[in-house]
């Protein structure tokens, strides 16, 4: 083989292997860009707005002039919900404008879509080569059997929603003692801590719970439950009565009776004249009783004297 045949083909190589690199770079870089078309329900819900502050939208945001349009037609209807709902649209635009860990383009796509706005959102994806962002339930199947990748908000949602509600049940084993000592933890599936009020000698265990109630914090959520049939101690439910402002009554004590006029008794005499007195006061019909003299009575009759 001639020199000057093997150069061409080393040329030819070099420059084949280069161009194939710029396209992979290049449909790399496409991907990472695609655009994700904003129905019109996504910005009358609102939720995107927290969506897009968590960081988990990374590709740009466009937002279809046609769909902007659309909520202005609905601003200025004459349906009052529909109105308001419109308006809060157009303000969770502006919100998404604002976001600074996210872009958001306005396409102008035009101010209308003859053809519907739907219609339009689905061209726009097969276009370039976008997803769409929707709730509508239609809009989500007709994009599916147009092959085109739909994010829905809704689905988002319940795959972030609690696993269990409170009153539900299910059988979790134990796996350490709490903060307090009557209390054990376990964990779900997913690595939900399960916090299980008076469990602590069931460390070990299995034991059916019941749910009470869930909490969301910053490092993640965490549940509280209750061993099933299983009630609070006496000395749980004093300390509730005397926290509420209750006096705990105990097992074997008496609740005595307020103590009425009728049931008064009065107190026995210290000197023989007042208990002469006091005799001939209770042995007298209540006609002709008459109350016992005090000292501030004999001065009176004194100083009538």
């Amino acid at each position: 083989m001639e020199p000057s045949i093997i150069l061409l083909l080393t040329i030819f190589a070099i420059t084949l292997s280069q161009l194939l690199i710029t396209i992979k770079n290049k449909k790399g870089w496409t991907n990472k860009q695609r655009p994700i078309f904003v129905d019109t329900s996504v910005l009358i819900d609102g939720r995107i707005i927290s969506v897009a502050q968590s960081g988990f939208l990374s590709r740009p945001l466009h937002i279809p002039r046609s769909v902007v349009g659309e909520l202005q037609l609905l601003a200025d209807g004459g349906d009052n919900e529909k109105r308001s709902r419109a308006r809060h649209g157009l303000d969770v635009v502006k919100h998404l404008q604002s976001l600074k860990n996210i872009t958001v383009v306005l396409h102008q796509d035009g101010d209308s879509a003859p053809e519907g706005v739907d219609n339009r959102l689905l061209s726009l994806a097969k276009k370039y080569r976008g997803a769409v962002c929707t709730i509508d339930y239609n809009l989500n199947k007709v994009a599916q059997v147009e092959k085109i990748e739909v994010i829905n908000v809704n689905d988002l949602a319940m795959s972030l929603r609690m696993a269990y509600l409170p009153g539900e049940k299910l059988l979790l084993e134990l796996t350490q003692k709490g903060n307090d000592q009557h209390q054990a933890i376990g964990h779900l599936a997913d690595g939900t801590m399960v916090v299980v009020e008076h469990a602590s000698q069931y460390v070990g265990k299995k034991m059916e719970i019941e749910f009470i109630r869930s909490l969301q914090t910053a490092a993640g959520k965490m549940m509280f439950a209750k061993i099933v049939g299983k009630t609070a101690p006496k000395a749980e439910l004093k300390k509730k009565q005397t926290e509420k402002g209750r006096k705990p009554q105990l097992k074997n004590e008496k609740i005595s009776a307020p103590e009425t006029k009728a049931t008064q008794v009065i107190e026995a005499p210290k000197t023989a004249e007042a208990s002469a007195q006091a005799k001939q006061y209770n042995t007298q019909p209540k006609s002709q009783r008459r109350r016992p003299k005090t000292n501030e009575d004999r001065l009176v009759e004194l100083a009538n004297k």
